[in-house]
């Protein structure tokens, strides 16, 4: 699971440094002001959760496999996938509809983190 982890989180930095350029060099003269501003919270929560991911990948290393670092890993990617996706689509798209599947995303980095602090407070040492 770490080095998949690992692959996941560097895989999904590099996109998200990908997606960022293509939105502050192709997008901002086609979407508004408005909808780049939601385009570009899409891509700091991206990285931000990819950089997440790659700390999980680095504590399974040390602490070992668990299923609270799994759920945590899965649900980072998923938050990204339904968060940063659903912003990505909502702000080039303006198919507002795409608004409800955002905090879904929300719920999986919560839920990812909330794991992640339960494996951390649970260990012995």
């Amino acid at each position: 699971m770490q080095r998949k982890f690992m692959a996941w989180g560097a895989i999904l930095a590099m996109l998200s440094v990908m997606i960022g350029a293509f939105g502050a060099h192709m997008l901002k003269t086609v979407i508004s002001s408005d909808d780049l501003a939601v385009y570009e919270t899409g891509v700091h929560y991206h990285m931000v959760h990819a950089i997440g991911l790659l700390v999980i990948a680095v504590l399974i290393g040390q602490w070992g496999e668990s299923a609270r670092l799994r759920w945590a890993g899965w649900l980072l990617i998923a938050g990204i996938v339904l968060f940063s996706g659903s912003l990505y689509v909502l702000s080039i798209s303006g198919i507002t509809i795409l608004g409800a599947i955002t905090p879904l995303g929300g719920v999986c980095f919560i839920a990812g983190w909330v794991s992640l602090a339960w494996e951390a407070l649970s260990r012995k040492s």
